[in-house]
């Protein structure tokens, strides 16, 4: 008598059993490291792809303007604004001073009033999203903010506050904490239920429940306030800065009005649009860190 030992054996008659495919390990060529790399290339490839569009609308600018397509009294060559730019880098003028200077008084407003603003914002959309008399006290004030034009506030605040700092500090806080507010406010209450419910059969306080489960699961539609907050934030400091303004980049944009350089107005305008588009990526990179979960979801 004979006795089969050995899984390596068959029995007499039972067809053998294919081999099962081996499943790719995390250290072996093919695995998941493989995967993240591919993941990283492709997030390079895309910010490449990105840059596209813009350098197609920057030839056709160059080739418009320099061809006499444009008239360059209308559309300054893009050679002609960096010459300018340099100009206004390098020389102190007396009618514009310097354009580095210039842009520190736009980022200091910009940044004193986004910090005031959408610090309110958070503060106000937690307070509402996380409690019914909250809301019923604080959001029907944040709607009517809402669809009241901020710019026709600015013969108000000039009356109120003067002609200084202030009336541009808090049109740029109004105007980053209305969009901050709405996403926040939203972002708490699309949380899941069920998400706190557990919290509760973990014996978790309600700080705690905030701090691990409502406002990480509110992340996403935060950051895309913050992102539209910093946006509204700097086209309320563009229309700020043209009103009874000595210095800052809507300083330069008036007196470039005034002396008919549209050479000048145009630098000025595109730095408020590096300067957005800086800020913008900055929030972007915080989001793709925070966010890195849901690179998943691009993979295609």
């Amino acid at each position: 008598m004979s006795i089969s030992t050995g899984s390596s054996e068959t029995r007499r008659g039972s067809p053998a059993e294919p081999d099962a495919p081996a499943l790719p390990l995390a250290g072996v060529t093919g695995g998941r490291p493989r995967a993240r790399g591919s993941r990283g290339r492709g997030w390079r490839r895309s910010g490449w792809l990105r840059l596209i569009s813009p350098v197609v609308v920057l030839a056709l600018w160059q080739i418009l303007s320099s061809t006499g397509v444009v008239s360059p009294q209308k559309l300054p060559s893009l050679t002609t604004l960096w010459s300018t730019a340099v100009h206004l880098i390098t020389t102190d003028s007396p009618t514009y001073g310097t354009l580095q200077h210039a842009m520190l008084i736009s980022l200091e407003r910009v940044a004193i009033g986004f910090v005031i603003g959408g610090g309110l914002a958070m503060v106000l959309a937690v307070v509402a999203g996380l409690s019914r008399f909250g809301e019923n006290a604080i959001d029907p004030l944040m709607q009517a903010l809402r669809t009241l034009p901020l710019f026709g506030l600015i013969p108000v605040f000039i009356v109120w506050f003067g002609i200084g700092e202030s009336p541009k500090i808090t049109l740029v806080a109004l105007a980053a904490a209305v969009p901050l507010y709405l996403n926040t406010f939203a972002g708490i209450r699309g949380v899941d239920g069920k998400l706190a419910e557990l919290g509760q059969v973990l014996g978790l306080s309600r700080a705690e429940q905030i701090r691990a489960i409502i406002l990480p699961g509110a992340l996403p539609t935060i950051l895309v306030g913050l992102r539209q907050s910093l946006g509204t934030a700097w086209l309320a400091l563009v229309v700020a800065e043209q009103i009874n303004a000595n210095a800052g980049l809507g300083f330069i944009i008036n007196q470039g009005e005034q002396f008919l350089q549209q050479n000048v107005i145009f630098v000025a305008l595109i730095v408020y649009l590096i300067l957005g588009l800086l800020t913008d990526y900055i929030v972007r990179l915080i989001e793709r860190r925070a966010l890195s979960w849901r690179r998943g979801i691009l993979e295609s």
